[in-house]
Formats: structure tokens, sequence, C-alpha cells
């Protein structure tokens, strides 16, 4: 893990690069999560998710830790990128609600607009923690919701130093 940060971290990570480091990453690769795009400003993602034999439960539908784990790192990332170096951007918390089973592949559509950037840097311009509440549907191929994450940042601007 701490190889795969220090190699995210260190290059200017342009989109492209990005999306194949991810896709060649251990925990997605073995769980079948992919990821289909990064828009080049960082405010878009989607990341597929393929039914297989290493993500699939007891019942034969997609394992939840499966689906909780192809969205993950996104928000705090397209954030902390958008933001910039001047930010501290960590997941604070997150959560899963289970809507229907998972069937065949599912998908998650990440968007950051401007303005919800416009607020954060608003909200840490004098040092306070902003701590923004976001959420993604996992949706199938026929776009009905299987699952709807919940994720909570903690976002700070640095103090000067």
């Amino acid at each position: 893990m701490q190889l795969f940060k220090q190699s995210f971290h260190a290059i200017a990570m342009h989109h492209r690069l990005a999306k194949t480091i991810f896709n060649l990453w251990p925990p997605f690769l073995g769980a079948g999560i992919r990821v289909g795009r990064i828009s080049p400003d960082w405010r878009q993602v989607e990341v597929r998710l393929r039914l297989g034999l290493t993500n699939r439960n007891y019942v034969g539908v997609h394992y939840g830790g499966s689906l909780y784990s192809m969205t993950d790192p996104f928000f705090m990332l397209m954030t902390l990128k958008n933001l910039g170096k001047d930010y501290i951007v960590w997941d604070k918390a997150g959560s899963i609600d289970y809507i229907k089973p998972g069937r065949g592949t599912v998908t998650a559509h990440f968007q950051l607009d401007a303005d919800w950037l416009e607020q954060a840097r608003a909200a840490t311009a004098d040092g306070s923690k902003h701590l923004p509440e976001l959420c993604v549907d996992i949706t199938d191929r026929h776009g009905e919701v299987v699952a709807r994450v919940h994720k909570t940042l903690y976002i700070r601007r640095k103090q000067d130093r």
C-alpha cells in the first residue's frame, strides 16, 4: 500500500496513468474492479465491477465488500486532485446501503461540480475543518440502484509553514 501511495503521489498523475495504476492495483484487480474513465480534470470517474468467481457471495450475487471497495478512494482522490497540495483530504467515514441484489456488471459514476469545490474552499479558508457528506449510487445495467454509498470527507487547508 505504501508503494502505491508513493507512486500515486510522486507522479503528477495524469488521469490516464492513474486509470492504468488503479486497474493493475492488486486489490482492484483481484476483486474484478475496473476504472473505466477518469476525466482530465479529475471531476468525473466511472468504475465498473463485473460479477465473477472472485466477487460473488454465497447466494451468487455481488459480495458487499467488493461493492464498497469499488467506491472507496475516489471522492477523496478527486477532491485532493482538485483542491491541490495546500489541502489535507481524508476519508473520515463511510457506509453502504444495499438496495437490491447486484447481478452482472454494476457501475458507479462519481462527479464533483465546481460549486461544491468552491464551497469546500470557502469552508476551509480560515483553516477550519470541513466534513462534507457525499453519495454515489451503484447501478446495474438497467440503471437500477443496487447500493448507495455515503462518504464523509475530512478537508482542511494546510497551515502555513
